[in-house]
């Protein structure tokens, strides 16, 4: 059996592994990072349709979720959305800014993964792809860790393997196994960026599958203005996906249909239509389909002239803030990331090392922080994965 030395061994060659192995392996340690996949980047390549939402303008501490809400900020300070900007600009990659503050490529996702592989290639990085890793042991200071009849060692050792999130594409609980080996606390992982199921009186919606909408919705403290989509098994689309990062089983989210409607929209609208249905009123900002089921489960008929203004008042109010209450989510499957993780009170704010265990370190998502849609997770990848390989 052969045993190889390194300076720091990087597992998970994705997003985070990548870049903290270019770091690290630039400032000039020998680096081996390692995956059991056959290729680097597998979620960068699906990301965005393909083309890789990389990071997002507005990045901020307060658009990340975590059960220490300040642990991310200075990572994101040290290495901000302009930082990689300039070395995807470096590249020649061509990209494009969506809403919302999403940059995207023009190109492929791939694109991403290739220049992060050659930023690995600029520090004489070593590889070890499609190999699981059969043990880590940790004695006098070093990590060892056994692939097969090799076993790399190196004093330093960074966990990079992500969550559960899409396991068809490999992903596993990996990290959380390490972490919790090693003394480290997890916080309950959990699928985020997900869509919601209904089930009982709710699938009523369900015949509206492939309806969207523009909407407010709500969940826990989150509050998001995007695209709602009903589906066959409940609930998706922009807006939920971000919602369901702070919903909890048992709680409602609520969906605001009408978020341009002001006070009293319905009863001006019985003085300027009073010969108009709820329906008929509901389909000038709505589709036809959308407009009928929520007229059908408010159960005004007749025309605006009919109804009291009270009962517009309270149709008004159900169609702002009208309450569903998922029974699930579709999981980890569909899930885009994980909420939850290694906990932030045993790491490092600046270097990442665990507190209690020199030399171990754990960066990206398999970490207690979540972003929100639209390439926040990206850039917590990048700004962890920074700080990390600096201070390897």
């Amino acid at each position: 059996m052969s045993e190889h030395p390194y300076d720091a061994i990087v597992l998970g060659a994705g997003a985070a592994g990548m870049m903290a192995a270019a770091v690290a392996g630039r400032n000039g340690n020998r680096v081996l990072i390692a995956d059991h996949a056959d290729e680097p980047g597998k979620k960068i390549l699906i990301s965005g349709g393909g083309r890789c939402n990389f990071t997002n303008v507005h990045t901020a501490p307060d658009r990340f979720l975590s059960a220490n809400p300040h642990f991310a900020r200075s990572a994101l300070a040290r290495y901000t959305p302009a930082d990689f900007l300039a070395l995807v600009d470096g590249y020649g990659i061509a990209w494009h800014e969506k809403t919302l503050g999403q940059l995207f490529c023009d190109g492929s996702a791939r694109q991403i993964v290739t220049m992060l592989r050659n930023e690995c290639a600029g520090g004489g990085v070593d590889w070890s792809l499609g190999r699981p890793v059969d043990e880590i042991d940790h004695a006098d200071g070093r990590f060892s860790v056994r692939f097969g009849r090799e076993t790399a060692v190196a004093p330093r050792l960074v966990i990079a393997t992500g969550g559960p999130s899409i396991p068809q594409m490999g992903a596993t609980g990996f990290a959380y196994d390490v972490a919790r080996r090693f003394g480290l606390k997890v916080v309950e992982p959990r699928p985020a960026l997900v869509p919601l199921t209904l089930g009982g009186d709710e699938a009523l919606f369900k015949t509206l599958s492939g309806v969207s909408s523009e909407v407010i919705a709500r969940a826990g403290k989150g509050s998001f203005r995007e695209a709602a989509l009903f589906t066959h098994r409940g609930l998706s689309g922009p807006a939920i996906l971000q919602a369901s990062s702070y919903w909890r089983h048992g709680e409602a989210v609520t969906i605001d249909f009408t978020p341009d409607r002001p006070d009293g929209w319905l009863v001006e609208q019985k003085r300027l239509h009073p010969r108009m249905g709820v329906q008929s009123v509901l389909g000038q900002g709505l589709s036809g389909r959308l407009a009928e089921a929520l007229a059908d489960r408010i159960g005004l008929n007749g025309n605006l002239a009919d109804l009291t203004d009270k009962a517009l008042a309270e149709a008004e109010a159900r169609l702002a803030a009208w309450p569903f209450h998922p029974n699930g989510t579709e999981g980890f499957m569909k899930a885009e990331v994980t909420i939850g993780g290694v906990a932030t009170d045993a790491l490092s704010q600046q270097t990442f090392e665990a507190k209690a265990v020199p030399g171990l370190h754990f960066i990206g998502e398999c970490v207690d922080v979540t972003g929100w849609l639209g390439g926040y997770n990206f850039q917590w990848a990048w700004a962890s994965a920074v700080a990390c390989g600096k201070a390897l």
